[in-house]
């Protein structure tokens, strides 16, 4: 759905934080790749490995990114279901326009990486993208704002992580023994392997059972805009995130001592470290643009925040540093090396200029 213009009421600092999220997937990992290929320095070593996931254990400053995506959508809920339930929709009617953007995220999900476009079914993977785990979180973050009183989704935070967590630990998969956080010893992947069959990603990701801890994930940044949208003032309201973010990152680090940290499988640990860094974020661009009012720079990023799913989609789909090589091939004679930078750079400016002409005409594309 294309809606003509944004909401009056929106919170600037939390379409800026969706913004330079999006920017770190559209850009920034491929950027510092880019960089480092060139420069070949310490420097430039440290920040492509900050945007490169690890192997299994532990994070990197890109394993941030996923949850900060759920996290951003989370902290709409408040605002955008609020308004919905003012405006006298019935449950019925809410509840049908959960489905209809859980089914589009999902569909948006399989053109990403679900291989839909090949027309194979061979290469179809059921679940196997950020998008899809956007729409698990959103839809059961809704349904709780909707049914559950605030004590409520507290508690259900909690379930989902201890849920899981024993999910993760206590069952035996069959011919391999009792559940481990390691790769392909963990039940989480044996019941997406077992459900999902050939369908599967086969990439040591896990999605059906995860589902409790993108939940979780999604409903931590709920908690943060029904702060935001209180009467509390916003002074106050930026301790509380910052607050929140030392506990939420010292419990799950803590806990990742014996449930460690893995983002593949999204342990709870996880959850809640990434998340503690989260409201850290969330913190920062609150204090800086909402309590400060310096707004001076926002806005590259709330013209890429303002069309966040557009933007996903279109550098997945599109291979804009391709088309970039099409119009800087010349450069290539003078810097081998440092050529993939400047398609990088090219490739992002292309798919810029598009985001910003739909900003300029006030086309938002919602789903």
């Amino acid at each position: 759905m294309i809606a003509a213009s944004p909401s009056p009421n929106r919170i600037l600092s939390i379409d800026v934080l969706r913004g330079f999220d999006m920017l770190m997937i559209i850009f920034a990992d491929r950027f510092f790749m880019s960089l480092h290929r060139g420069a070949d320095s310490a420097l430039t070593g440290f920040l492509a490995h900050q945007f490169d996931h690890p192997d299994w254990f532990g994070s990197t400053f890109y394993d941030i990114i996923m949850p900060l995506f759920l996290f951003v959508v989370g902290a709409v809920i408040p605002f955008s279901l609020s308004q919905r339930m003012q405006e006298q929709h019935t449950k019925a009617q809410l509840y049908r326009k959960l489905l209809r953007r859980f089914v589009i995220l999902f569909i948006l999900g399989w053109i990403v990486q679900g291989n839909l476009l090949a027309l194979d079914a061979a290469q179809f993977k059921v679940f196997s993208n950020t998008l899809q785990a956007i729409a698990v979180g959103y839809v059961f973050s809704c349904l709780a704002f909707i049914h559950l009183s605030k004590n409520g989704r507290y508690l259900l935070f909690a379930f989902c992580l201890i849920a899981y967590a024993l999910l993760l630990t206590v069952p035996n998969i069959p011919g391999v023994g009792r559940s481990t956080l390691l790769p392909d010893q963990n039940f989480a992947l044996y019941v997406d392997r077992l459900v999902f069959g050939p369908f599967d990603d086969g990439l040591q990701y896990t999605w059906l059972l995860s589902g409790l801890g993108f939940t979780a994930t999604t409903l931590s940044g709920l908690f943060a805009g029904e702060w935001i949208k209180s009467d509390m003032p916003r002074q106050k309201v930026a301790v509380y995130l910052v607050v929140a973010g030392l506990i939420s990152l010292g419990i799950g680090l803590i806990w990742g001592i014996w449930h460690p940290i893995v983002k593949k499988i999204w342990t709870s640990s996880f959850v809640l470290a990434s998340s503690g860094v989260c409201y850290l974020l969330l913190a920062a661009f609150y204090w800086i643009i909402d309590v400060k009012g310096k707004t001076g720079w926002i806005f590259p990023l709330k013209v890429i925040g303002m069309n966040a799913i557009t933007a996903y989609v279109l550098s997945h789909v599109i291979d804009f540093p391709g088309i970039a090589e099409d119009l800087l091939f010349g450069l290539q004679q003078y810097g081998e090396a440092w050529y993939p930078v400047w398609t990088s750079i090219g490739g992002f400016v292309i798919l810029y200029i598009l985001l910003w002409y739909m900003y300029k005409k006030n086309t938002f594309i919602k789903v």
